[in-house]
């Protein structure tokens, strides 16, 4: 019997994919769960302009991070941080602190845990990091901490 999937079933395939399963396991199993429906005509259809929708969905959002990629590249974050007298900085300057200043200056909204820092930054000065958009986009925030006054 041909069924299309409704969820990820392990073993078997991916939410959207059409497989060709025993009738037992499909009526006992696969039918019962709402795990999967039966390949009717009406139903491929329905599956076509569901996988062409989230096609059209994905294309749009990988053109959004581009377009962000493009704002980040063009602006200069400055993140205010307290230090002692030797230029040592009171703690790190967090993801938080820079998805917050990004939001505030340039109002571009970019969540913390895109932010990719490979090292704590603890000292005054310029610093590039990069930032996860999705969809393989990776940009790149210029960073430049000062003395907070």
């Amino acid at each position: 019997m041909k069924v299309i999937l409704q969820q990820d079933v392990k073993g078997h395939g991916k939410k959207g994919q059409m497989l060709e399963v025993s009738d037992g396991y499909a009526r006992n199993y696969l039918l019962p769960r709402k795990l999967a429906m039966e390949a009717t005509a009406d139903a491929m259809n329905v599956m076509r302009q569901q996988e062409k929708a989230r096609k059209d969905r994905e294309q749009k959002e990988k053109e959004t991070a581009l377009e962000l990629s493009e704002k980040l590249q063009a602006c200069l974050v400055k993140v205010p941080a307290r230090a002692s007298e030797r230029g040592q900085l009171f703690g790190a300057v967090t993801s938080k602190e820079i998805a917050d200043c990004l939001l505030s200056q340039h109002q571009i909204a970019v969540e913390k845990n895109k932010i990719i820092q490979e090292e704590p930054i603890k000292n005054f000065g310029a610093y590039e990091l990069k930032c996860r958009l999705g969809h393989g986009v990776v940009g790149a925030i210029h960073l430049m901490v000062t003395e907070e006054k």
